[in-house]
C-alpha cells in the first residue's frame, strides 16, 4: 500500500465562494478591548455577501461598537482532508426603516433569509428572538486546503 502524502494549497476564489454558497453555518470572532470571542452563527451567502442573522445581547452591543470580525467556514472530511474559508470585514446591520436604499436592501435580505429558513419573520419563525440582520462584504477572503493522496 502506498504512503499518504500531505498537501496545503490556496484556495481560489471561485472556490472559496462556492464553499462559502454550499453552507450556512459558520463561525463569527469578534473583539472588545482584550476579550476575543468566537461563535457559530446561521447565515445565507449571495453576491459577495455574508447576511447573518442574531438577537438583542452582549453579541450585537459589542459588534454596534466594534463591527471588525473574522468569519469563518470549514469543510472537514477527515483529519488531513479540509477546506476552510476565513472572511475578515465589517458588519452592518440592516434596518427596515431609513432610506428607501436601507428598506430596500432589509427587505431583499429577508426574502434572501428565508430561502435558509421559509418562515423567516413570520409567526411560525422558529428562532423570533432573532431580530437582527446584519450583512458583511466578502472582500477581504482567504482559503485554504488540505488534502492526502498517495505518495
Amino acid at each position: 500500500m502506498p504512503a499518504e502524502r500531505l498537501t496545503y494549497r490556496l484556495l481560489e476564489r471561485a472556490e472559496m465562494d462556492e464553499l462559502l454558497a454550499r453552507h450556512n453555518v459558520g463561525r463569527i470572532a469578534y473583539t472588545f478591548r482584550d476579550r476575543v470571542d468566537v461563535e457559530p452563527i446561521n447565515y445565507v451567502y449571495r453576491d459577495g455577501w455574508i447576511l447573518l442573522r442574531t438577537g438583542p445581547g452582549s453579541k450585537l452591543n459589542t459588534l454596534a461598537r466594534h463591527p471588525w470580525v473574522a468569519f469563518e467556514v470549514d469543510e472537514v472530511d477527515g483529519p488531513f482532508d479540509w477546506r476552510s474559508v476565513v472572511v475578515h470585514s465589517t458588519v452592518y446591520e440592516l434596518t427596515p426603516g431609513g432610506t428607501e436604499e436601507q428598506a430596500r436592501l432589509y427587505d431583499d435580505a429577508v426574502e434572501i433569509l428565508r430561502d435558509l429558513i421559509p418562515e423567516t419573520f413570520t409567526e411560525s419563525d422558529p428562532v423570533p428572538h432573532r431580530n437582527v440582520i446584519l450583512r458583511m462584504k466578502v472582500d477581504e477572503v482567504t482559503g485554504r486546503a488540505s488534502s492526502t493522496g498517495p505518495g
